[in-house]
């Protein structure tokens, strides 16, 4: 057994970031758990991401539980499960979310989560390197930031097309408004994916004071009464024991972080005795409040040759994509999963958007290793309501460690969800038939132009929808009968013990949930270096 000041159970977009900051101070002694490898070489290519969805070296490969409204389906919840943990395999946007997120946050009795106060920690963070407002962008922080220019023609008529419908072109959805159409801002830079294990770990590996352990799968806290005091884990067949003089801080993500306190016996009491584990306290939110979001991919055959990347990504075009990525050129090897986005309204007198449309320029097949180029060109757009109301749970079915929790996100059973998924597939559609798209020669394949009812689409979505892979609020912050942790992230009941990740939020942000993860991380880190 060895001893530290910090323990932090977790390394991925938030623990990254809560280790470099707890270790800065060389007074404090640091242990950094992370449940996988230390890294996969597929990790720092952006397009790697395709490489590594379905690989079980560094994804946890999740599923949820089949469900109504996904038509019987298990629905894929990939996990990164190595240093950078999903920093390390998402598509790699970059969205903050908009001000009246966190506002809503602050509004809900969570002082010091308003937009206000995040901002400063969304700027620390981040070297952002295409202009905007120094007002909301830092210039100095280790997450390298960029913002591709629209040079793709596919992707310039988008733009021109959304505009011809009334959605505004918008050079820095990270600054002021949210609204409009733009080029994905990504954590790429020179051509290299910038996880928090890179931008975050990799230059402070060599501190003395700072110890990481990968392969290392947390089991149970350990707790003395009310306090936690260190944690147990495994590395292999071997199960260890660290202890910490301050606090542990868990950052194991949406889905390992309420499985971690439910384990140590903190969670709902007769669902933990069912199982044979002691309560030491009984705390009804964890593992409640699932949000993620429910969206359903358009697709769109293109007849127009040369434009989408299935003509160019394969044979001597794959050849000249590796080609122009080795000579630091834009190419489908340095590409965010979706780089076009848009934030739209779902109608007339919102103050911010609450639909979110995203373009890829291609379209896929399954594969045995993950998706795969399909012969057909084309393109995807997906759409979705950005703060779903819908709620689902994430639980613990046994004792053992290594067995995946039940996964239920209960889409679409609040009946606004359905209503926006609805309205963000015909604003999709309408910039599909804009007069600008016209030179693509475009044919809708699904949902299909055969389906134009509400309940029509809405049956199509339960056959077709996946999610973004965005889940949070398993351990939410709040102060009412169902939140886990408090303002300062500490876990309600239990001393010594705080989480910081995405289980923590409330609701979703108006978006992809790795920019604001990484922001929990820093204020985390700064909340517990003031406590001390």
């Amino acid at each position: 057994m060895q001893t530290y000041d910090y323990i932090v159970v977790g390394a991925g977009s938030a623990g990254a970031v809560v280790a470099n900051r707890l270790s800065a101070d060389a007074r404090n002694k640091v242990l950094l758990l992370e449940a996988g490898p230390a890294g996969n070489p597929w990790s720092r290519i952006p397009i790697g991401f395709a490489k590594l969805i379905n690989n079980p070296a560094a994804n946890w490969l999740y599923s949820s539980e089949p469900e109504t409204n996904t038509n019987g389906r298990r629905l894929p919840v990939p996990r990164g499960k190595l240093l950078g943990g999903s920093s390390a395999i998402n598509g790699l946007a970059f969205v903050r979310g908009q001000a009246q997120d966190f506002d809503t946050w602050a509004q809900m009795g969570n002082h010091g989560w308003s937009y206000d106060s995040v901002l400063p920690f969304f700027k620390r963070m981040e070297s952002y390197e295409a202009g905007g407002d120094d007002t909301y962008r830092g210039r100095g922080g280790p997450l390298r930031v960029t913002n591709p220019e629209p040079h793709d023609r596919l992707l310039s008529t988008l733009i021109k097309a959304a505009g011809e419908v009334g959605i505004r072109h918008n050079p820095d959805y990270n600054g002021e408004k949210q609204d409009g159409i733009a080029m994905s801002q990504a954590t790429i830079a020179s051509g290299r994916r910038m996880s928090t294990a890179h931008c975050y770990l990799d230059s402070v590996r060599d501190r003395s004071n700072l110890h990481i352990e990968t392969d290392a799968l947390g089991s149970s806290l350990i707790l003395e009464g009310k306090r936690c005091v260190g944690v147990r884990y495994t590395v292999g067949t071997e199960t260890r024991e660290a202890r910490c003089g301050r606090e542990v801080v868990i950052s194991a993500g949406s889905i390992n972080s309420p499985q971690l306190l439910e384990l140590s016996g903190i969670g709902q009491a007769e669902r933990l005795r069912g199982l044979g584990i002691e309560v030491v306290h009984d705390l009804p939110g964890v593992g409640e409040n699932l949000r993620d979001h429910y969206a359903p991919r358009t697709r769109w055959e293109i007849g127009t040759r040369g434009v989408t990347y299935n003509d160019r990504g394969r044979g001597l075009g794959l050849v000249g994509q590796a080609l122009r990525y080795a000579l630091s050129q834009p190419s489908m090897l340095s590409m965010v999963a979706a780089p076009l986005r848009a934030f739209v309204f779902s109608r007339e007198g919102l103050e911010a958007p609450d639909l979110l449309l995203g373009w890829v320029p291609m379209l896929t097949e399954p594969g045995r290793t993950g998706p795969k180029l399909s012969r057909m060109r084309g393109m995807t757009c997906y759409a979705h309501p950005m703060r779903p109301e819908s709620k689902g749970h994430i639980h613990i079915t046994s004792a053992d460690a290594r067995r995946p929790p039940a996964i239920n996100f209960n889409f679409l059973s609040s009946p606004i969800d359905a209503e926006l998924t609805v309205r963000a597939i015909r604003i999709a559609r309408s910039v599909m038939y804009a007069p600008a798209m016209a030179d693509l020669r475009l044919t809708e394949l699904a949902p299909g132009v055969a389906l134009t009812k509400d309940d029509e689409i809405i049956d199509w979505v339960k056959r077709a929808a996946e999610t973004t892979y965005h889940p949070v609020g398993t351990c939410k912050m709040g102060s009412d009968p169902m939140a886990v942790v408090d303002s300062q992230l500490r876990v309600l009941g239990i001393a010594g013990l705080r989480v910081a990740d995405a289980s923590i939020m409330p609701t979703l942000t108006s978006g992809n949930t790795n920019a604001p993860s990484i922001m929990i991380g820093e204020k985390a880190a700064d909340m517990v270096l003031q406590a001390a």
